[in-house]
């Protein structure tokens, strides 16, 4: 009896007398903005440029060890390992780097091992949903299509090299359109295909002509206004010499 009284009197003074205890909530830090992430991704990055890839590795495994949820780190380090061929940790980098971060270069990077794998069922949704996440990009719509090619998608393939030139109107990406057709013996196409090239081409010829005009009109006209001063001086001087000339005569 006497045990559930002091229970109660605990109880009583615990609820009324003891302010509740609210800790303030901590500030998270930026670990990549830190002196040491810096660091390590300036070893990382020169690593990577001096082609010494076991160096950048050790530095990019150093910092997800300290920063588990860098989905730039994970995205540099599938890089590095799809450049060494290791495609299978390439690609669990970029699926990690994508949970992380809904990021389109991730996809568009494992599409682009997906392809160079023969994997081209998955290269092609890898860039159809990188497509859909950043559609602004010519080259996503080029590695697409080859993608599509290899499955056999011909005009889906076509489509997407005319979006790629919608976007940036080009003959590199006529040539990917010729060489689309080209592969799949599309006589009439690779004729059409060709003559774009051409007026493409001559269209930019003229464009580069009208520009350099302006530059050869200020050439000749410096010339037609620097040649007469020249002539006045020749003559200026041949009329001193003949003062002078005479001047002595009669001294």
């Amino acid at each position: 009896m006497l045990a559930a009284i002091l229970i109660l009197v605990l109880v009583f003074f615990t609820a009324f007398f003891i302010p509740n205890y609210n800790p303030a909530p901590r500030e998270e830090t930026d670990l990549s903005k830190t002196p040491q992430m810096k660091k390590l991704w300036n070893i990382a990055q020169t690593a990577i440029r001096e082609r010494k890839p076991l160096k950048a590795e050790k530095a990019l495994l150093t910092i997800l060890k300290f920063d588990e949820k860098n989905a730039a780190a994970y995205n540099r380090l599938g890089i590095l390992y799809a450049k060494e061929k290791h495609y299978k940790e390439a690609i669990e980098c970029f699926e990690i780097a994508q949970s992380l971060d809904n990021n389109a270069s991730s996809l568009h990077n494992v599409g682009l091992i997906y392809l160079e794998t023969n994997k081209y069922e998955k290269a092609a949704m890898a860039f159809s949903q990188a497509i859909e996440l950043e559609g602004d990009q010519p080259g996503r719509y080029i590695a697409y299509a080859k993608a599509l090619e290899k499955i056999g998608e011909r005009h889906k393939a076509a489509e997407a090299l005319e979006t790629a030139y919608s976007l940036n109107p080009s003959t590199v990406v006529l040539r990917h359109l010729l060489e689309l057709y080209e592969n799949f013996g599309d006589l009439e196409n690779i004729e059409l295909t060709r003559k774009r090239i051409d007026e493409l081409q001559l269209e930019r010829e003229r464009i580069a002509t009208k520009s350099a005009k302006p530059k050869r009109r200020l050439i000749r006209h410096t010339k037609k206004v620097t040649k007469p001063k020249t002539a006045k001086s020749t003559t200026a001087s041949a009329k001193t010499t003949k003062k002078v000339a005479k001047k002595r005569k009669i001294i």
